[in-house]
């Protein structure tokens, strides 16, 4: 995972994620990269600090498991990388956010998620430490207090990848079964409608339909 992460490299995984699609082309994301080892010295203590009390929540087996889990690779990664929203972009009415106003938090996810598939393209993984105070986080990186921090990230090259995630592996929790997530015309029909007729009628649309239930 020490092995550095060329400029064109990291210039090719940035560009994609500056091409993920946002709502009203808004762009809110930015990418603060960090190499500096006393940055992430910096970052490792505030996570250090936060897991210790994350891990409080646990007991028993479930506390021994956890405490076992490697949740990040701050220092050990060649590049970190802070990912944030600045919400105000684009103006005070950006198109397609007038109703939904975290619009601009679901676009900035998109970008991760081009930057997580870009990195895997070539070789490199990628690890999300959400278990730290953003709050504190801004302070470290010097990130302006109306911009939001959404992810900090750690990139590395690895041997390989995983055929499962490592919380799977550890036993941590289960993958759900796909065919339990997916609803038909309206929530709670798990039977796939008769493709043949696209007008048949479903048991509970209407009965569901307004009541958010």
């Amino acid at each position: 995972m020490r092995t550095p992460i060329a400029d064109d490299v990291l210039a090719r995984i940035l560009t994609a994620a500056h091409h993920a699609g946002s709502v009203g082309f808004m762009q809110p994301w930015d990418f603060v990269v960090i190499r500096q080892r006393a940055t992430k010295r910096a970052v490792k203590q505030l996570f250090q600090k936060t897991n210790a009390q994350a891990a409080m929540h646990y007991e028993g087996a479930r506390a021994t498991l956890y405490r076992s889990l490697k949740l990040e690779g701050i220092v050990e990664a060649p590049i970190n990388i802070g990912v944030t929203c600045s919400r105000q972009r684009g103006g005070r009415h950006v198109l397609g956010r007038s109703t939904v106003r975290d619009t601009d938090v679901y676009s900035t996810c998109c970008a991760i998620q081009n930057l997580w598939l870009a990195a895997r393209a070539e070789g490199i993984g990628v690890g999300w430490v959400s278990i730290l105070d953003h709050g504190t986080l801004k302070q470290v990186l010097g990130i302006p207090r109306p911009v939001k921090v959404l992810a900090y990230l750690c990139l590395g090259y690895v041997s390989a990848f995983a055929t499962q995630p490592d919380l799977e592996t550890a036993g941590w929790r289960a993958r759900i079964p796909v065919d339990q997530l997916i609803h038909y015309e309206a929530w709670g029909n798990t039977i796939p409608a008769d493709r043949r007729n696209g007008d048949a009628p479903h048991e509970g649309l209407h009965e569901n339909r307004g009541d958010g239930k």
